[in-house]
């Protein structure tokens, strides 16, 4: 039998900073209640194209609802409900989709129409358009499929030195709303060297949230040892917080939750940062944060770099119905 003193050490750092904002982002509040309010509406099943959001917390919660995801809408049974998720789809899926006399309910964020109409314009007046993002990301496969003859992806600097275009006095640019503030700014910097002529979006594509959630976070790892980010591992803005964070010094991890936290990460931190990503409830973050009150630790504070304000209004569809149920 093991005596307290052979019960094992639980590390706990003496301070806790919360980066503030962190966490959901109004374009995922606006997707993950879509799909709440059409299980509210038309019952179960719901069919969503994708992860809603990429978060498998959300997605676990929303299934045990009803909500039923599919890789895509051709799985979907006809006549059927579909939400598309937050990341946008191709106008070749919006067509199957009609096809198939699905009933679509359109949760693309705003932020990611907004690209998807600059691709759109810029593709109506001839350019060749560079779509700074990852590959194979769903945001980037939806952008792509609003021009898929006129647009060429660009992952990196180094490709923009590779890149040879027909025409390089008549090119665009656009970006994935999810990236690094600062990767994305070198790497337009490389596009326009190179294309002296190139034009962009009259306002920025990064994502309000994604930049105000990455300065947070700089903000933060500047006082922390270690920085853990609330985020799945598919979440493309979580990970660009852990990037941030290592790139200010801090050692930083992407977890899911609480119970993944491994002892090792905590030896001779005194000062512990925690964040979350665009698409992470902030019930996981008290979780984490209960994880480390459990342990001993008192000190737990907020630093705060902006107030976020921006509400998005649901999908038109979701509207109509709530609207036609009022009477």
């Amino acid at each position: 039998m093991a005596t307290a003193s052979e019960a094992p050490v639980r590390t706990a750092p003496k301070r806790i900073l919360l980066a503030a904002p962190r966490g959901y982002c109004a374009g995922v509040d606006r997707a993950v209640q879509a799909v709440e309010q059409a299980l509210e509406i038309h019952g179960a099943p719901v069919y969503v194209r994708k992860e809603i959001v990429h978060n498998k917390h959300v997605v676990k919660q929303l299934a045990s609802r009803g909500a039923i995801f599919v890789e895509e809408e051709t799985e979907v049974p006809e006549g059927e409900v579909v939400v598309f998720s937050a990341h946008g789809v191709a106008p070749t899926v919006q067509e199957n989709a009609k096809a198939r006399q699905l009933q679509t309910i359109d949760a693309t964020c705003p932020l990611v129409t907004k690209v998807h109409v600059e691709a759109r314009k810029f593709a109506q007046q001839g350019y060749t358009i560079v779509l700074v993002g990852h590959e194979h990301h769903e945001e980037v496969e939806g952008t792509t499929g609003e021009a898929p003859d006129n647009i060429v992806l660009v992952q990196s600097a180094e490709e923009v030195d590779n890149l040879e275009l027909d025409d390089p006095d008549h090119v665009a640019y656009i970006t994935q709303t999810t990236l690094s503030l600062d990767e994305t700014s070198g790497i337009i910097e490389r596009l326009k060297e190179k294309f002296p002529k190139i034009v962009g979006p009259k306002s920025d594509d990064i994502c309000y949230a994604t930049t105000n959630r990455q300065i947070a976070v700089k903000e933060l790892a500047g006082e922390c040892e270690l920085v853990l980010v609330i985020g799945s591992a598919n979440s493309s803005n979580s990970n660009r917080l852990v990037e941030v964070a290592r790139e200010c010094g801090a050692k930083s991890y992407l977890i899911d939750n609480s119970l993944q936290v491994e002892e090792e990460w905590l030896e001779g931190v005194e000062t512990l940062g925690i964040t979350s990503g665009a698409s992470a409830p902030e019930e996981l973050v008290e979780q984490l944060v209960d994880f480390f009150r459990d342990r001993g630790t008192e000190d737990i504070s907020e630093v705060r770099t902006v107030d976020e304000y921006v509400r998005f209004m649901l999908p038109r569809e979701i509207r109509a119905a709530l609207a036609e149920r009022a009477g």
